[in-house]
């Protein structure tokens, strides 16, 4: 039985780890982010702020909108900027009519009519962006409320899923970030929306971590690695700090790395990490945490009973006379974690692609998505850290094949993912 559940787990970790559901079923390319800078426009009278008119840009990755207008494939499959810009302007109808039933904003209920001004190509994060401008006429004074909507990409269409619209705005003497999904599409001033985004934020930078594979599976070679809770909880600490510190100084645009360079070395840590763990594997260091009495039921203390040694392995230091000597990857670990850290921070605040103007709610925004990070992270150590533990008590023999197959598969896909980044 033992040997069937510990077969299983390796079968799940090569399945989770394997290239035919790796960059392609769960890297960032399967979620599209749109981005929206909302702000109140000139009134009809010319004076600035003076009336309800609304000024949006939208950002919408190129690729996805052309497919999205149903164009054809020298459409979406531009490159350059020239072309892609020759190609919006040729297809400016099909791209405004899309783009308008999907993005709408209202002033006291009443829909505002949309007018599209420029178009642009911009770069975000190595990828092209159709950047358009947009006037939007509404009726009314200037007293009163503005309703934004957002229905972009939506799963239905089947190019991408689960497509976010962070919104930045300035509008009815509010500023303030939002995100809007299919879930919670419109946003509305003057709903006291502090809390609200609070919410909003830590919500994507959770799902950020939980469905970014790459920092998934850095994170499980760390564990797999960590002999004792001192270890995990030191490790996690590093890996915080450092990627807080990069993720917060690039999202405000204090420090700026080309995601060529960001992407591939994030998958480089990922697959040092696992060679790093297969070595120890090999030379009987499997993370067995260093207690003698985990051996097998033979080697159990004497009068203990059968929750003893999971006890034990938990413990934060190990029992008197079961400390084995440090290895190099013992004390070189923390630094090591912290370099990678810095690197994976970056990497974070890639993905969530904010570039507005420094502001007290932009602040609060990163600083809930990197604690809606943090908690995921913390959930999953919570969780799978003892059950390697349980693994390793129960089946020690059996764990060193399970993690080994482990390591194997996820510094393959780490391989892979650094040459295929490099190659972009």
């Amino acid at each position: 039985m033992r040997l069937r559940r510990s077969l299983a787990l390796a079968g799940l970790l090569a399945v989770v780890s394997s290239p035919a559901v790796g960059p392609a079923a769960w890297a960032h390319d399967a979620t599209s982010d749109v981005y929206a800078e909302v702000t109140t426009a000139s009134s009809s009278s010319g004076a600035e702020g003076g009336g309800p008119d609304v000024a949006a840009v939208l950002d919408l990755e190129y690729d996805l909108l052309m497919k999205s207008a149903w164009l054809r494939a020298e459409a979406y499959e531009a490159t350059g900027r020239d072309e892609q810009l020759a190609q919006l302007d040729e297809h400016e109808t099909e791209v405004d009519g899309y783009v308008t039933d999907r993005f709408a904003v209202a002033h006291d209920g009443e829909r505002c009519a949309p007018a599209l001004g420029s178009v642009d190509v911009v770069e975000r994060g190595e990828r092209a962006y159709a950047s358009l401008t947009y006037t939007f006429a509404c009726d009314g004074g200037p007293e009163g409320v503005h309703e934004i909507s957002s229905a972009l990409f939506p799963d239905a269409e089947s190019f991408v899923h689960s497509t976010e619209t962070i919104v930045t705005y300035a509008l009815d003497g509010e500023e303030g970030s939002a995100v809007l999904t299919a879930a919670s599409p419109t946003l509305t001033t003057g709903e006291h929306r502090l809390l609200k985004q609070v919410g909003e934020f830590f919500v994507l930078g959770g799902e950020h971590l939980l469905f970014g594979v790459d920092h998934v599976l850095f994170l499980l070679a760390l564990l797999i690695g960590a002999r004792r809770l001192r270890d995990v909880v030191w490790t996690a600490t590093a890996f915080t700090v450092a990627h807080s510190v990069t993720f917060l100084l690039a999202a405000l645009g204090v420090v700026s790395v080309p995601a060529i360079v960001v992407e591939p070395v994030i998958a480089a840590s990922i697959a040092v990490v696992a060679v790093v763990d297969l070595v120890l594997i090999r030379r009987g260091r499997d993370g067995g945490l260093g207690v003698p009495a985990l051996a097998g039921a033979a080697g159990a203390v004497p009068g203990s009973s059968a929750g003893r040694p999971v006890r034990d392995a938990l413990r934060w230091h190990g029992p008197a006379g079961t400390r084995e000597a440090p290895t190099a990857w013992d004390r070189w670990r923390l630094p090591v974690v912290f370099v990678f850290g810095l690197v994976h921070g970056v990497g974070f605040a890639g993905a969530l692609g904010i570039d507005a103007a420094w502001s007290w709610t932009l602040l609060l925004s990163l600083l809930s998505f990197n604690v809606g990070i943090e908690a995921v992270q913390l959930g999953l150590i919570a969780v799978v850290f003892p059950l390697l533990v349980l693994l390793r008590v129960r089946a020690p023999r059996a764990s060193r094949w399970v993690l080994g197959a482990g390591c194997a598969a996820i510094a393959a896909v780490a391989l892979w993912w650094v040459v295929e980044r490099l190659a972009g």
